[in-house]
C-alpha cells in the first residue's frame, strides 16, 4: 500500500461511523447523503425561473460544468477502478450502494462544479452555501462508508478542471446559448408566463 492510499484509509477511519455511533447521527447522515443533492436542481430551477438573463446564464454554465464533471468521472471509472470501502471489507457501512468504482464521487463533483461556477461567476453567497452543503454531503458519504476522502478531493479537482474547460467556451458562445434557451423557455411556457405565473 502506498503512502497516499494509507493516508486515505487513515482519514477515512477518523470520519467513518462505528457500531457505537448513535442511531440519530446515522439517521442524519443518511438523510444528508441521500436527499441534500436535490437542493441542486431546486437551486438551478430557482435561478432560471426567478432570475434575470445574467443569472440564467450562470445557471446554465453551472449545469454544464457539473455535467462535464460527471461525464469525466465515468471515463475515469473505465480507466481506473477504485473499490469502495465496503468492497474491501474496510470500515463500517450504513448505506447500501452498488459495488462500483468510488473515485471520484459524483455527488461531490456536482456540488463542487455548481459551487465553483457560482463563486467564479460572482454569486458568492449562493456559491458558498452550495459549497457548505457539498461538504456536508461529502462528510455523510464517508461517514456512512460508501466513499473514501480522496474520492471527494478527486471530485473537486475534476470539477475545477471542468470549469476551466467550459469557461473559455462559454465566453465565446455562452450569451448566444442563453438567449436561445430563454427563447425556447418562453415558447414552451408562454401560457403560464402570460398569466404571470412565471417570470419572462
Amino acid at each position: 500500500m502506498n503512502t497516499l492510499e494509507a493516508a486515505n484509509r487513515a482519514v477515512f477511519l477518523l470520519i467513518n461511523g462505528t457500531t457505537a455511533t448513535p442511531a440519530w447521527l446515522v439517521g442524519i447522515a443518511m438523510l444528508t447523503a441521500a436527499y441534500v443533492i436535490w437542493l441542486i436542481p431546486l437551486l438551478m430551477a430557482a435561478m432560471w425561473l426567478g432570475g434575470n438573463e445574467e443569472q440564467r446564464n450562470l445557471a446554465l454554465r453551472a449545469c454544464l460544468v457539473a455535467m462535464l464533471g460527471v461525464g469525466a468521472n465515468q471515463l475515469i471509472a473505465v480507466v481506473w477502478q477504485h473499490p469502495r470501502p465496503f468492497m474491501i471489507g474496510f470500515g463500517h457501512t450504513f448505506l447500501p450502494h452498488a459495488p462500483d468504482s468510488s473515485f471520484p464521487s459524483d455527488h461531490a463533483t456536482v456540488f463542487a462544479g455548481i459551487a465553483l461556477t457560482l463563486l467564479w461567476g460572482g454569486a458568492r453567497c449562493l456559491g458558498g452555501l452550495t459549497l457548505l452543503a457539498g461538504a456536508l454531503v461529502a462528510w455523510a458519504r464517508i461517514f456512512l462508508g460508501v466513499h473514501f476522502p480522496l474520492d471527494m478531493l478527486g471530485a473537486v479537482i475534476v470539477a475545477a478542471i471542468s470549469l476551466e474547460v467550459i469557461s473559455p467556451l462559454w465566453h465565446l458562445a455562452g450569451d448566444a446559448v442563453t438567449r436561445r434557451a430563454i427563447m425556447l423557455y418562453r415558447n414552451l411556457f408562454s401560457r403560464p408566463i402570460a398569466l404571470g405565473w412565471l417570470r419572462r
